[in-house]
């Protein structure tokens, strides 16, 4: 576990930023917060690998819930902030791996 801006963020080798064994670019800089358990992890894989308990989606009527959290500024997102803010913090620009669109489907529900 490594505190980011205060935060607990679960996984292997998370850095400040949040990023993780399993992604480390410049732009890996987002936690996600597991509605199966209520904690942050930098990405699935991390998830699976130190739970103790398998993961669940965030339901499509939780999008108002503050489930993301910003590695670089430490703002937490909104489900709904997230997917629509183009791969890029609200708060404070940071720019946010766009390849991670592509998992959306083990992190929210449709």
């Amino acid at each position: 576990m490594t505190l980011v801006h205060g935060i607990d963020v679960h996984g292997i080798d998370v850095d400040a930023e949040t990023r993780c064994a399993h992604y480390d670019t410049e732009r890996d800089v987002i936690a996600i917060r597991f509605p199966c358990c209520d904690e942050y992890f930098p990405c699935f894989r991390c998830h699976d690998a130190v739970a103790d308990h398998p993961r669940e989606t965030w339901a499509k009527d939780e999008r108002d819930t503050e489930a993301v959290l910003c590695g670089v500024c430490g703002s937490e997102l909104t489900i709904a902030e997230y997917l629509g803010c183009e791969s890029q913090c609200s708060e404070c620009d940071a720019e946010f791996n766009p390849g991670c669109s592509n998992h959306y489907e083990l992190y929210f529900d449709g």
